[in-house]
């Protein structure tokens, strides 16, 4: 077996800038950028210039990267900047129009619940946040957290979201008040895991590469992995939401977003390793380790063609299988999880070309 590389400061100060904004950065800043990638020539675009968010270097982004990198936002004809912007930048350009298309996680749902226009039409990966502990813990699974501290990004974000399903299926109250089990927000996925090492909070809920690079130190163990939980094992976390305002207006430049990006996520299916040479050498992500990326990017299972054609209804059952569990634990204010599922989820049709 390969020998375990020590996690070490300078590679946790790489990692989290990877990390720290994941699918749903609260920490990125807002400005336009050009990506350092060269799409394929292109003279004439059907659509035009238009902003994409694909600044913030989290491996969930791949299908973004590879998409403008390979030309094939071009080839649907689009002139894209690849931008970063915080949350708050997302659900007003989502809202404006401004920004056509974003990905992120469940998260979501409540924002859409309390007025953002936006709807999902898409999904993007499956699981990308782990929950580690120190080696000699003696944590290891659900049942030991009852009494014990948790460090998150933010009180609401999808680790903390994640964290209160688990807990909640297991009869263990996550609600703050309750005093079962106490949520502790960090700015940094650095300070969480110093903040577990220290012994400040028992379990630091991390978004990848971060809880994969720390696995790997040998410093600490994974209690919980969003990619292999029974809860949440083969199901997108990630998804892909389009402007309301979009798509009532120019239903047809959603379709062609839709087009590109599924030409990514299969291609990445298909060639893994190319596509972290990718990501890394043009620098969209900073990648350290090569092969964890690609172990990571296949684990998160982006959708080929294949996998579209024999399962074309798991989009919509995701986002109401994350409905109802939203609204168990107390995320969702509806009481109609089907209805609220639908109103959220749009069937674009992705089938006409330019």
């Amino acid at each position: 077996m390969k020998n375990k590389t020590r996690l070490t400061a300078a590679a946790l100060a790489l990692a989290i800038a990877v990390s720290s904004s994941a699918c749903s950065p609260n920490t990125s800043t807002v400005g336009s950028q050009a990506a350092s990638g060269t799409p394929a020539a292109k003279t004439e675009y059907k659509y035009g210039k238009i902003d994409l968010l694909g600044k913030d270097g989290a491996l969930c982004g791949a299908p973004i990267y590879i998409a403008y990198d390979k030309g094939f936002f071009a080839e649907e004809g689009f002139d894209v900047t690849l931008i970063s912007a915080d949350t708050e930048t997302r659900k007003i350009g989502l809202n404006n129009g401004t920004i056509p298309l974003v990905n992120g996680d469940f998260q979501f749902f409540p924002s859409i619940e309390e007025g953002v226009q936006v709807k999902v039409v898409d999904g993007l990966h499956n699981g990308c946040i782990k929950f580690i502990v120190p080696k000699d813990s003696k944590i290891t699974g659900v049942n030991d957290l009852k009494g014990k501290k948790i460090a998150v990004d933010e009180i609401g974000g999808t680790p903390h979201q994640v964290a209160s399903v688990w807990l909640e299926k297991a009869g263990i109250s996550a609600k703050q008040e309750d005093g079962e089990v106490t949520f502790v927000p960090y700015t940094d996925g650095n300070l969480e895991l110093e903040a577990v090492k220290k012994g400040d909070v028992d379990v630091a809920a991390l978004w990848d590469p971060l809880g994969s690079i720390a696995e790997e130190s040998g410093d600490y163990r994974v209690i919980f992995d969003l990619s292999k939980d029974p809860t949440f094992a083969g199901k997108y976390c990630c998804f892909l939401y389009a402007s309301s305002k979009v798509l009532k207006e120019d239903p047809e430049k959603v379709s062609a977003l839709l087009r590109a990006i599924r030409k990514a996520q299969d291609w990445i299916s298909k060639n893994p390793k190319e596509a972290v040479d990718i990501i890394s050498d043009k620098k969209y992500s900073a990648i350290e380790d090569k092969e964890l990326a690609e172990k990571l990017i296949t684990s998160y299972e982006y959708p080929s063609t294949e996998n579209r054609k024999a399962n074309p209804e798991r989009v919509k059952e995701n986002v109401l299988y994350f409905v109802q569990q939203l609204k168990n634990i107390g995320y969702l204010k509806t009481n109609d999880p089907d209805a609220f599922a639908n109103q959220i989820f749009e069937e674009v049709d992705v089938t006409s070309g330019t």
